[in-house]
């Protein structure tokens, strides 16, 4: 093992996972000194979707050598209000050090303040719309005319919507292009917005809410696939590039020096969307495997070996992307990322005709095992209750056909005595050990329905029209179909955990990308093909 190849492993394994820690950006030290943990800037188990870690961490925060909270307030104030350019740079490094002394607590009041106090002006921009509504409409054709009088009524409807739109700008927006054209600012206000997405995750405040919308807006436009750079990552980077490369893979963890290196060498790819203001630090990452067909299990992924020759490959498999940043969730920068990647290797390697992925189903147990709590709670009224029950949201449905019914309950005596199949396919699944996987009387009776019903989950299952598990809803709006979903393709402990070791192949078809994405995202149509399809009754092809 090289000297390089020791002190990057060690040194990403052995730090927190913390973007803000192991920054590269002008506000390094600082970040280094104070930033928060960052913990939730993984997949985290969501695959191909690069989100925050399940469920929505409390962000910790450091809180050594805490100021004074009204002077990183009155800072702030200044960072807005001062017009002197030449001094600027230095009040916004006084509140970016304030900011990162502060505690949580002092943090949430800051954002609070921020939030409430430096809105938008609603007196005014009122009294502009009843002077923009008291004004009479201009003739359309008034300005080739050249008649003086509708040109001047032209002119007081300009000059009020310009002072309409001025004032429809919050006073926070000149804090959030102050930083961004300050060195460090782009990172500092990308775990500006963590801190301001963990408030929300407990408690639902509206300003702050309103506060984040815009700054999620200001940083898509920022972050625009114009202003971002592929790079491919491989071995020869610097070692602190690829520590956070360890550090950042959760989908599937990197375990020592020689996975790192394998994920990097022949046969596989990494490319990365870097930033300038944010140097030597992926805001994404996705990691490729070329493989003569589509894999069906990680296992083929991750520990075949040899690796095939490349020339050899016809499959180009996504099997892991990474976002970086907490503070950039719901920025879809893996949607450019997928499509430059497609591009990028299809020049590279004209052979590749096929691009997937081997995608978990992060939502998929908790759906099922929360869908036969429900239905075991509503078993338990007799039927004249159940039928007339209105309450929740849940109605009876023995979600198991016949046959899977009665295969459940001859299992076992123990199987025979319990009320009917939904409680013993519960307790089968709730087992922390995971028993059934060892058994294979077990596995083929669990097999045909756990299948069948993952099929429903990522076919049928909607919220707001769109598919309820977050992998499949970011692939679909990027453009790809459901193509295929692979028993026991994920064993470990986390993948039998999220989806019972099933896992799911994305399919994108360059001829037809675009169509999906518009057809999915204008109806919710998911295309699937025959084989996913098999599964589900009374779903159209």
């Amino acid at each position: 093992m090289n000297k390089k190849g020791l002190a990057l492993f060690m040194r990403a394994r052995m730090r927190p996972r913390d973007s803000s820690k192991i920054s590269l950006s002008p506000l390094a030290e600082t970040l280094n000194r104070v930033a928060p943990d960052n913990q939730a800037n993984q997949s985290g188990g969501r695959g191909m979707e690069p989100a925050s870690e399940e469920g929505n961490e409390q962000t910790h925060f450091s809180c050594r050598n805490e100021r004074p909270f009204e002077l990183v307030k009155e800072s702030m104030h200044s960072a807005i209000s001062m017009n002197k350019t030449e001094v600027l740079d230095a009040v916004l490094n006084d509140f970016t050090e304030g900011y990162f002394s502060l505690s949580g607590e002092s943090r949430k009041a800051l954002l609070l303040s921020l939030a409430k106090e430096y809105d938008l002006n609603r007196a005014q921009v009122r009294e502009l719309i009843k002077q923009y509504l008291g004004l009479e409409l201009p003739k359309a054709d008034a300005a080739d005319e050249g008649n003086v009088g509708e040109e001047s009524s032209l002119s007081a409807f300009y000059r009020l919507e310009r002072n309409l739109r001025h004032a429809l700008k919050p006073m926070y927006e000149v804090l959030f292009e102050r930083l961004n054209t300050h060195p460090g600012g782009l990172k500092f206000l990308s775990i500006l917005r963590a801190d301001i997405l963990s408030i929300l995750a407990e408690e639902n405040i509206l300003s702050l809410r309103a506060l984040d919308s815009y700054l999620k807006e200001k940083l898509g436009t920022w972050l625009s696939p114009a202003a971002l750079e592929l790079h491919q990552i491989t071995w020869n980077d610097p070692a602190s590039l690829l520590e956070k490369i360890v550090a950042y893979e959760a989908v599937h963890p990197i375990s020592n020096l020689l996975d790192l290196k394998r994920r990097l060498g022949i046969g596989r790819r990494c490319f990365g969307y870097l930033h300038p203001a944010i140097p030597g630090e992926p805001l994404i990452f996705i990691e490729v495997a070329l493989l003569k067909n589509v894999a069906q299990t990680i296992q083929e992924v991750l520990w075949d070996d040899p690796p095939i020759l490349e020339h050899e490959a016809t499959c180009a498999l996504f099997y892991s992307i990474s976002s970086t940043q907490p503070g950039l969730t719901g920025i879809n920068l893996g949607k450019f990322l997928i499509k430059r990647v497609i591009t990028l290797v299809k020049k590279d390697m004209p052979q590749i005709s096929i691009f997937a992925t081997l995608s978990p189903i992060p939502g998929y147990m908790q759906w099922l095992l929360s869908k036969l709590a429900s239905q075991l709670k509503l078993a338990e009224t007799d039927d004249a209750t159940r039928a007339s029950d209105q309450s929740g949201s849940s109605f009876w449905e023995n979600i198991l056909e016949p046959e899977e019914e009665r295969a459940l309950l001859n299992l076992s005596e123990e199987c025979k005595a319990m009320k009917n199949g939904m409680e013993v396919m519960f307790n089968l699944l709730t087992t922390n050990s995971y028993t059934w996987t060892n058994s294979p009387e077990m596995l083929s009776v669990l097999k045909p329905l756990l299948m069948r019903l993952c099929a429903r989950y990522l076919l049928q299952e909607k919220k707001r029209g769109k598919a309820l598990d977050s992998v499949a809803n970011f692939h679909l709006q990027n453009g790809a179909m459901v193509e295929r979903i692979n028993w026991m393709a994920d064993r470990s402990e986390k993948g039998l955990r999220q989806s019972g070791g099933i896992m799911v192949n994305y399919v994108y078809r360059l001829e037809n990308i675009e169509e999906y994405a518009q057809s999915y995202f204008s109806t919710g149509q998911i295309h699937s093909s025959d084989d996913i399809l098999y599964y589900v009754k009374g779903v159209e092809a």
